[in-house]
């Protein structure tokens, strides 16, 4: 069985955008975290958690407030629970000369207003929840 299989499907800019939004305010993310373009496809599978968005072409987004820059590739996957991401595939942070993998991020529960981003090296950044806000 595909982990795809079971899953919801929407095709396009739009609807996957509003997917995405979707998915990321169900489960107390914050709705900047995704700064997506040409959107071909956003899929979830609710038993698994498990969820995809496939675009034209790898984005590039500047996180002003904590001077962050994080490559989105064609492809992300990851498994999405309440305030959690995790086994996060094509998101990578700028750290000085290098982009290494941000496999996990995390909300604060209880809300603290911090947000963590780990990498698979197992180093782990956190910053106010607020720089990651729609618009930022």
């Amino acid at each position: 069985m595909s982990e795809k299989e079971g899953g919801v499907v929407k095709k396009g800019h739009e609807e996957g955008m509003k997917m995405a939004s979707s998915l990321l305010e169900e489960f107390g993310l914050p709705l900047g975290l995704l700064p997506l373009a040409d959107v071909i496809e956003v899929g979830f599978v609710q038993t698994t958690g498990y969820m995809w968005i496939l675009q034209k072409k790898k984005v590039e987004h500047s996180f002003k407030m904590v001077k962050k820059l994080v490559s989105y590739d064609t492809e992300i996957t990851g498994y999405v629970n309440k305030n959690v991401i995790k086994k996060l595939k094509g998101v990578k942070a700028k750290e000085l000369m290098l982009w290494p993998p941000v496999s996990e991020i995390k909300v604060d529960d209880p809300p603290t207003g911090k947000i963590h981003f780990k990498s698979l090296a197992g180093i782990t950044k956190t910053f106010p929840i607020e720089a990651f806000a729609a618009g930022q």
